[in-house]
């Protein structure tokens, strides 16, 4: 799990979602899951968890991917401490939350998304960051 955004935003994959004691001692109060391929993991009461089961390839609904960048950029907006995840953490999270804090800021994806995997293991899948871009361009 690495902070993008202090005390506001991460990124992770399935191992550190299922990880409580990490995930709440970061202060995270919401979870965003984009993974189809893995079960939720366990989450406490108290918190908001929001799954939009996306895949890295072609043949996601393009609702379901708007639906997902708005609500990662209204979790920014609002100052939710959120965790945003996928299996791996390498590819759908980071092209989601790129465009979400391009909404949120006003910046431009590509940065946000060099800003985001600057230094970490990375894989986006051009597919998924065309379709993202087919959406919000």
């Amino acid at each position: 799990m690495h902070e993008i955004l202090p005390n506001r935003l991460w990124l992770g994959n399935a191992g550190n979602a299922a990880d409580m004691v990490a995930v709440v001692e970061a202060g995270v109060a919401a979870m965003v899951d984009l993974a189809t391929e893995i079960s939720p993991p366990p989450v406490l009461r108290s918190m908001v968890y929001l799954r939009f089961p996306i895949h890295d390839g072609d043949g996601n609904r393009p609702e379901l991917l708007r639906l997902a960048v708005q609500t990662v950029t209204a979790l920014i907006r609002d100052r939710t401490p959120t965790l945003v995840f996928c299996a791996a953490g390498m590819s759908r999270s980071p092209a989601v939350t790129a465009h979400a804090m391009a909404l949120a800021e006003g910046r431009n994806p590509k940065e946000c998304l060099r800003q985001i995997v600057a230094g970490r293991p990375h894989d986006v899948s051009p597919v998924l960051w065309q379709a993202l871009e087919r959406l919000f361009s």
